[in-house]
């Protein structure tokens, strides 16, 4: 039976004695944009009272620059427990739109299509234990979920699909259970080529446990590459500048006190390339690639407390994948702990804990062209280093709603010009 979740300030009491949170893993670089929504958003099941535009550096309560509140639905509206990470999914039939949040206890799954009133459409239940880490993938309509700390938990399986037309909370249970490692702090999809890539398992010398995952309900798996422990990765089928390695499968791992680019195209025999530091460095969280590979930003979740230095992103020019340079480190106006980031086009979308979601936007990287421009505070008790607030952000929804997971204040939807 599973055990009762915790309260989120248990968890909240877990994460700080741990001290290292789970990251949004990698990814193939952002899901391609489906088709526009085929159905008219419904009307409104809850009222707008929540929604706030940003004046006068506000959001309601929530500080705030260039982004506005659409909607907050609290952990209690899904369940309780503490918040983790989330991705997102578009209906390519219907075109609506989906908050996959992990949480303590499980997975919540939020219809977001009518940002202001959103439906919380029930949750998937942990396989085993509750956990603060957990973290979800999405390919080919189905998200795949991992937990830390929890067991044999595996990785479930569960076909989106099945959320067509449903209108009010139910109980869901996975499709499938992929057993081949018991529990795992993270999860990459690479989209193009169809595979998932689970890191800091009990396997593969808690590297990459490689699986295929083409056929979405019947995971298989694939390989390894065990030579280090993996926090987390983006893998891509590689088209930057470096023409020897174009069109292979690289990953970009982020591996605790060091930065990995390895070939895994040929999953029995993987290809380290090169490893790379920098100065300052404390613990190597997570990062993601600019659009067209040239560029690797990465988040180093403690050296804001270890060094006294603001919210940094750490910027690595992969011009060359054998010997990547790395450039500089970008500061913030907070000294938040920085956390989770993505891109998007020219954007940089980060999860910053105590400071909330900040956008950057950047033109050359090389030549430091690089800048905050917005900002929404979801946790406004204040900015300072802590593992407490946002954890994750989604940007990739075709609709332009962003996504963000708060530890203690749920599933946050919001608006950018």
């Amino acid at each position: 039976m599973t055990a009762a979740p915790p309260t989120w300030a248990a968890a909240a009491a877990i994460l700080a004695v741990v001290l290292l949170c789970a990251c949004g893993g990698g990814g193939g670089g952002g899901p391609s944009a489906p088709p526009a929504a085929a159905d008219p958003a419904p009307p409104p099941t809850a009222s707008d009272a929540g929604a706030r535009s940003c004046a006068n550096g506000r959001a309601g309560e929530f500080p705030c620059a260039g982004i506005s509140l659409q909607s907050r639905v609290p952990l209690e509206d899904m369940g309780d427990g503490a918040g983790s990470d989330l991705w997102g999914w578009t209906d390519p039939a219907t075109g609506r739109e989906y908050a996959l949040m992990g949480m303590t206890d499980g997975t919540a799954f939020v219809d977001v299509s009518a940002p202001r009133s959103p439906m919380f459409l029930g949750r998937l239940p942990t396989h085993t234990t509750p956990s603060p880490w957990r973290d979800i993938k999405v390919y080919r309509n189905h998200a795949y979920i991992v937990a830390d700390s929890a067991g044999p938990h595996g990785m479930q399986v569960f076909d989106l699909t099945r959320l067509r037309g449903v209108s009010a909370a139910q109980a869901w249970e996975a499709d499938v259970i992929y057993g081949d490692f018991a529990d795992a702090h993270n999860l990459a999809v690479n989209e193009r080529t169809g595979f998932a890539y689970a890191v800091s398992t009990d396997t593969c010398g808690h590297g990459l446990h490689m699986i295929d995952v083409g056929t979405p309900n019947n995971p298989m798996f694939a390989g390894c590459h065990g030579t280090v422990r993996t926090h987390d990765t983006q893998c891509v089928l590689y088209h930057g500048p470096d023409a020897e390695h174009r069109e292979r499968e690289i990953c970009f791992s982020s591996n605790e006190d060091h930065v990995e680019v390895v070939d895994v195209t040929d999953k029995s025999a993987p290809l380290p390339l090169a490893s790379t530091t920098y100065p300052q460095l404390a613990y190597v969280h997570q990062g993601w690639l600019t659009e067209d590979h040239r560029f690797f930003l990465l988040g180093d979740e403690l050296d804001e407390r270890d060094y006294a230095v603001p919210t940094r992103t750490h910027v690595f020019d992969m011009a060359d994948l054998d010997a990547p340079a790395y450039l500089y480190a970008h500061e913030l106006g907070t000294a938040a702990t920085d956390h989770n980031l993505y891109v998007l086009g020219s954007r940089v979308f980060e999860a910053n804990y105590r400071s909330g979601m900040r956008v950057l936007e950047f033109a050359d990287l090389g030549e430091r062209e690089i800048r905050e421009v917005a900002f929404f505070d979801t946790f406004p008790e204040g900015d300072g280093v802590g593992l407490e607030g946002a954890w994750s952000v989604y940007p990739y929804l075709p609709s332009g709603t962003i996504l963000v997971s708060d530890i203690q204040g749920g599933l946050f939807v919001l608006s950018m010009p």
